[in-house]
């Protein structure tokens, strides 16, 4: 099989298509008894810290700020990752959505385009790109998914910035305290490609969406939905509001709210995965 590239490699202004590898236990016994419990004891603290250890990981990996490891080896691998590693392990040529639609309902997606990674300007909205200037854009890498159906297209997008978890954090306060996340005008772009069924998805065609600021790595995690026959959409609704329980505007009734969080929450969770082992790495 071919080996991917990772983004570093990618030339500028190519999508590339899902098919092609991309280009990136009497008197005498009890001393024995004793060195046994001890033996036995110490065994159980070793496994205790372990299971410790590994209730934090997980809790890491699925975006429990309160058992993350140390911040400084989390955000120091985190920023060198996008050139590094492989396409594939940022964005999957499949994603599996178990229990991510409407009700609870399973969804699959499938990845049609991946756009070379880029600096900001131009491809982060200007407004949305003024919004993260505190943080620093250093690169930008997107990918465009499409649902099993060909019946919805979904961009996700991985901003990785210059910023430490102190500025992150003070970020991530701002965007929730004035909801910065949920305003139509600061709404990240989608990835058009052509000849999928993403082809004409532009600013227009953009109906439901979310961003998350992390604070545990130096980069913010955003995804945009909209209807894959290129239809308008004039009310866009971010994803938080779109999956309230009895939504009815049509990016809710479509499901575009549980499309773009199922699949950023998915490509996030691979993230983190990809820094916990790169951190553990590291000697």
């Amino acid at each position: 099989m071919p080996r991917t590239r990772p983004f570093g490699g990618a030339a500028p202004g190519v999508a590339y298509p899902p098919d092609q590898p991309i280009p990136w236990e009497g008197e005498q016994a009890r001393p024995a008894r004793r060195r046994g419990r001890a033996v036995a004891a110490v065994v159980c603290v070793v496994l205790g810290l372990g299971l410790i250890g590994g209730a934090a990981t997980g809790s890491w990996l699925t975006g429990d700020s309160a058992a993350e490891p140390p911040a400084q080896d989390t955000f120091t691998t985190a920023r060198a990752l996008w050139h590094s590693l492989p396409v594939d392990t940022f964005f999957p040529r499949t994603l599996k959505g178990n229990g991510a639609g409407p009700g609870g309902a399973d969804r699959d997606w499938v990845r049609v385009g991946v756009a070379p990674d880029s600096g900001c300007a131009g491809t982060v909205d200007t407004r949305l790109l003024t919004a993260l200037r505190p943080v620093g854009c250093a690169r930008v890498l997107r990918a465009t998914y499409a649902d099993t159906t060909s019946s919805t297209v979904t961009t996700v997008g991985l901003v990785f910035t210059e910023a430490d978890a102190a500025a992150m954090t003070a970020l991530r306060t701002r965007f929730r305290t004035d909801g910065l996340d949920e305003r139509a005008d600061l709404m990240p772009r989608g990835f058009p490609v052509r000849g999928t069924p993403a082809a004409g998805f532009g600013d227009a065609q953009r109906a439901s969406w979310t961003v998350n600021v992390l604070t545990d790595a130096p980069v913010v995690v955003f995804a945009v939905s909209g209807f894959a026959d290129g239809r308008v959409v004039s009310t866009p609704q971010p994803a938080a509001a779109a999956m309230a329980k009895g939504a009815t505007t049509a990016p809710a009734q479509a499901g575009l709210g549980h499309e773009a969080k199922g699949i950023a929450d998915r490509v996030e969770r691979g993230l983190r995965k990809a820094v916990v082992d790169g951190t553990e790495e590291k000697p």
